[in-house]
């Protein structure tokens, strides 16, 4: 089977936990089938994404750093695909994330043009929507649609330094992880000497490089080695320091997606935690909508992610002019995501072509991902034993 959406971006169908086919623990993800943990952080990150944007809770940064999470999966499953092949894993993973931004550009560019464009670059300026090395050039009208695109810039560099970054961290692996978070405090408490948009990524890279690097731990086991108590100290101390920046530099207010230091520090004792618990998933199956759900966030999920601003900014006229209003905030959530969803019926198939994949319209599960995957004929189920162990360790 050809690999489905994203990990952050981009996600492998074969990734698997081993208990899920019955085979010896080896590297996380050597199996042959959907980690449905892996799955269920991804859907619970897009959906904490929409929610803030919908109503700007700083809260919900420290409830659940979304941004963190995604790479942190991003990074488990570049490293595995980097173990197959390097070339190969870096040109599947453009090909999925750059379609679907293409698909973007084509609607979103001729719009702003033809709002009144009047500082639009020339024309090498936009190049950045055929390749995102740098932000999408883009409109005051259409700031809250590009304002997402940072992400996508800043997975591309990560999977581009991958091969690199995946030898350092496997040669010297605390030095590798520390050096963004060492990044991220000098750029913030430094002038350094770089352009706008230069300076714009490498703050990005700096405060998710560690989340990306733990996901490479994650692949090689490593999190697991660390005896649990270390590991829960180290997070601790993380979110600890986060926290921390966050009161003593509120920078105009308590939100970490507006401190870089803190959101890498926090993000990285986050997602420490979350990639060492292995919780046991059987009872996602047994709650059949809940889990068609969480594959179908899967599935569209890069166009979920593009779009979904476009329809937040949208619902509230199109609210005005149902009188969603009288049913408060839970209207114009209600129009958002009924505004979103028909952009994932016109424009979700992109994902299956970018993905080697049959065209679906709505890209509705019909089948379960335990009825999909290829496990070998020799896998036995896990003993119960085996799940409750595989909670933490």
């Amino acid at each position: 089977m050809n690999g489905s959406v994203v990990d952050g971006i981009v996600m492998d169908e074969r990734e698997v936990r081993p208990e899920a086919t019955g085979r010896s623990a080896g590297p996380v993800g050597a199996g042959a089938g959907r980690d449905r943990w892996f799955d269920t952080l991804r859907a619970l990150a897009l959906t904490r994404v929409i929610a803030y944007h919908m109503w700007g809770y700083a809260w919900l940064s420290f409830a659940f750093p979304a941004m963190g999470v995604m790479f942190a999966l991003g990074g488990s499953l570049m490293a595995r695909s980097l173990d197959r092949t390097s070339v190969q894993a870096v040109n599947s993973r453009l090909r999925r994330l750059l379609p679907a931004l293409w698909m973007l550009g084509a609607v979103l560019v001729p719009l702003m043009v033809w709002q009144g464009w009047s500082d639009r670059p020339a024309w090498p300026g936009l190049l950045t929507w055929l390749v995102p090395i740098a932000q999408p050039a883009g409109s005051a009208w259409a700031q809250d649609v590009t304002g997402v695109l940072w992400y996508l810039v800043t997975y591309l560099w990560l999977v581009l330094l991958s091969p690199v970054l995946l030898g350092l961290y496997r040669r010297w692996p605390l030095p590798t992880v520390l050096l963004p978070l060492a990044a991220v405090v000098l750029l913030q408490t430094t002038s350094p000497p770089l352009s706008g948009n230069v300076h714009s990524v490498v703050v990005d890279l700096a405060t998710f490089g560690a989340c990306w690097l733990v996901g490479f731990a994650h692949r090689d086991r490593a999190l697991h080695r660390i005896p649990l108590p270390a590991l829960i100290l180290v997070a601790a101390v993380c979110l600890g320091i986060g926290a921390a920046w966050t009161m003593t530099n509120p920078a105009g207010g308590f939100d970490l997606n507006d401190i870089p230091p803190a959101q890498a520090f926090y993000s990285l004792g986050f997602v420490l935690l979350l990639l060492r618990a292995r919780p046991p998933m059987a009872w996602l199956a047994r709650a059949r909508p809940l889990d068609r759900l969480v594959t179908w966030l899967n599935s569209r999920a890069l166009t979920i992610y593009l779009w979904h601003n476009a329809a937040i900014a949208v619902c509230f006229v199109v609210g005005d002019r149902v009188d969603a209003w009288r049913l408060g905030q839970a209207g114009y959530l209600a129009v958002a995501l009924l505004l979103l969803f028909v952009v994932v019926l016109l424009v979700g198939w992109v994902e299956d072509v970018s993905a080697r994949r049959r065209p679906r319209l709505v890209g509705w599960p019909t089948r379960t991902p335990a009825a999909t995957t290829h496990a070998t004929r020799a896998s036995v189920p896990a003993t119960a034993r085996q799940v409750r162990a595989s909670t933490w360790t």
